[in-house]
């Protein structure tokens, strides 16, 4: 497997597309209830062609993720050959993980205990297992609105 297989509810909320996955390979409903039971090795296999599927689709088609954590906050732009990151620290007792703490982050960029670093590097590998680590160690995919704004204050 390139990335790991999907949980029990994104199956859940992807059934249809599965189903139109194994459709793809003359595999019905009874078919598929069938492979269950006799070959759950096939089984495992054809759910993990498909989540590699899905999330290279997913991961193609993103462009932005980030990561907050109480003190510090990652910004990251996921361009086709290189990614760029924006890193936020402050150095006071704030929680950014709250709204109010994430709210005084956007109306005071600026303060003296905001500490932001801006870095691009290109991929060290391919890009999309890239951003799965990413995702995988807390960061959640974003619309790069939070990134674009710092961009625009460091530039």
């Amino acid at each position: 497997m390139k990335y790991r297989q999907l949980t029990k509810e994104q199956f859940e909320s992807l059934h249809e597309d599965f189903a139109r996955f194994l459709a793809t390979q003359s595999i019905d409903a009874k078919e598929w209830k069938k492979i269950k039971e006799e070959k759950p090795q096939v089984a495992q296999d054809e759910m993990n062609v498909f989540s590699d599927v899905v999330w290279d689709d997913v991961l193609t088609k993103t462009s932005y993720v980030e990561h907050f954590s109480k003190t510090s906050v990652n910004l990251f732009k996921c361009d086709k050959k290189e990614i760029h990151r924006i890193a936020i620290k402050i150095t006071w007792d704030i929680n950014l993980l709250e709204q109010k703490g994430f709210e005084w982050l956007m109306q005071n960029p600026m303060d003296n205990s905001v500490e932001i670093f801006k870095g691009t590097k290109p991929y060290n590998l391919e890009r999309n297992p890239e951003i799965f680590d990413l995702i995988e160690k807390g960061s959640s995919i974003s619309k790069g609105e939070i990134f674009e704004y710092f961009n625009d204050l460091v530039s």
